[in-house]
C-alpha cells in the first residue's frame, strides 16, 4: 500500500511540476513580446472564402507602465467607412483587461464587456481577445511534447480556460500553441471550438527584435485562417518604431475619441 500511494505521490507531483514548468514556458513567451513602449502602422488584410479582400490601415501605440500594467491604442486611418474608429486597451498581468472601443457616428467610447471579447475584431478572423495580453492566471497549461515548425524545435503547450467564464470569453475550448525553444518566441496556435474541433490556425510569420538590451521583439507578420468558413485575415506591421517615451496621453479616453 505504501508503494502504491509513493507512486500515486510521484504522477501527482510529476503533474503539478509540468503544469508549472508549461506557465514558465508561456510567461517567457509573454516577456518576449513585452516592450517598453512602441509605435506602429499596419495593415489588416481581411479575405472572405472567396480571396476577396478588404483592407485597413491602422496606427498603433503601446507603452508598458509597470510589469503589471501595459496600455495600447488602435486607431483607423482608412478607408473612409472606418476611419477614426479605435479600440483601447489596459492590460493586467493579476485582473481582467479593460478594453473601450469608439465609433465616431457615435461620438463616444463603449467599454467592451467580457462576453464581447471573443468577437470579431473588425470583422476579422482575430478576435478583440487577440488584441490584448491575455491574463496569464486565465487559463492552465500542459505540455503536450516537442515538435519542430519550419525546423525550429518547439515546447507544444496546450492551453485551456480555467473555466466555462473563461471559456466564453475567450471563445475556446482548448488552444495549442508551439513556443520555440531557442527564444521563446510563439510560432503557431491552434483554436478548439467547444466541440472541441479545430477552428482557427494562426501562424507568425515574421517577428523583429526592437529592444536589443533586454531582447525582446514585435511579431511583424501573422496569419489566422478560419478552417471552418475558409475566411483568412493577416495582420502585417508596416512600419514600426521602439520608442519608451509615448506621451502618456495618448493612452486616455480624450484622446481615443479625439477627431
Amino acid at each position: 500500500m505504501k508503494k502504491i500511494n509513493l507512486f500515486i505521490f510521484c504522477i501527482l507531483g510529476m503533474q503539478l511540476l509540468s503544469a508549472q514548468t508549461a506557465y514558465d514556458i508561456m510567461q517567457a513567451a509573454r516577456d518576449k513580446t513585452k516592450l517598453s513602449g512602441l509605435e506602429a502602422i499596419s495593415t489588416l488584410i481581411i479575405r472572405d472564402a472567396k480571396g476577396r479582400e478588404r483592407i485597413r490601415k491602422t496606427v498603433m501605440a503601446s507603452k508598458s507602465y509597470s510589469e503589471e500594467i501595459e496600455k495600447r491604442i488602435i486607431r483607423f486611418l482608412e478607408p473612409a467607412d472606418v476611419k477614426g474608429m479605435g479600440m483601447l486597451i489596459v492590460d493586467y498581468d493579476d485582473q481582467d483587461d479593460d478594453m473601450w472601443v469608439y465609433i465616431p457616428a457615435n461620438r463616444q467610447s463603449r467599454r467592451i464587456v467580457s462576453s464581447e471579447k471573443s468577437k470579431s475584431f473588425m470583422g476579422s478572423e482575430f478576435s478583440n481577445a487577440d488584441m490584448s495580453a491575455p491574463n496569464l492566471h486565465d487559463f492552465n497549461y500542459r505540455i503536450l511534447g516537442e515538435e519542430s515548425i519550419n525546423g525550429a524545435v518547439c515546447w507544444k503547450i496546450e492551453i485551456c480556460p480555467v473555466n466555462t467564464s473563461k471559456e466564453d470569453e475567450y471563445g475556446f475550448l482548448r488552444k495549442i500553441t508551439w513556443v520555440k525553444k531557442t527564444d521563446n518566441i510563439a510560432l503557431k496556435s491552434e483554436y478548439y471550438d467547444f466541440d472541441n474541433e479545430l477552428h482557427k490556425v494562426l501562424m507568425i510569420l515574421e517577428y523583429k527584435e526592437m529592444d536589443a538590451l533586454n531582447h525582446t521583439f514585435i511579431v511583424s507578420n501573422m496569419k489566422i485562417e478560419n478552417r471552418q468558413n475558409g475566411r483568412t485575415s493577416d495582420m502585417i506591421m508596416n512600419k514600426v518604431q521602439f520608442n519608451p517615451n509615448v506621451p502618456d496621453t495618448y493612452f486616455t479616453l480624450t484622446y481615443l475619441e479625439k477627431p
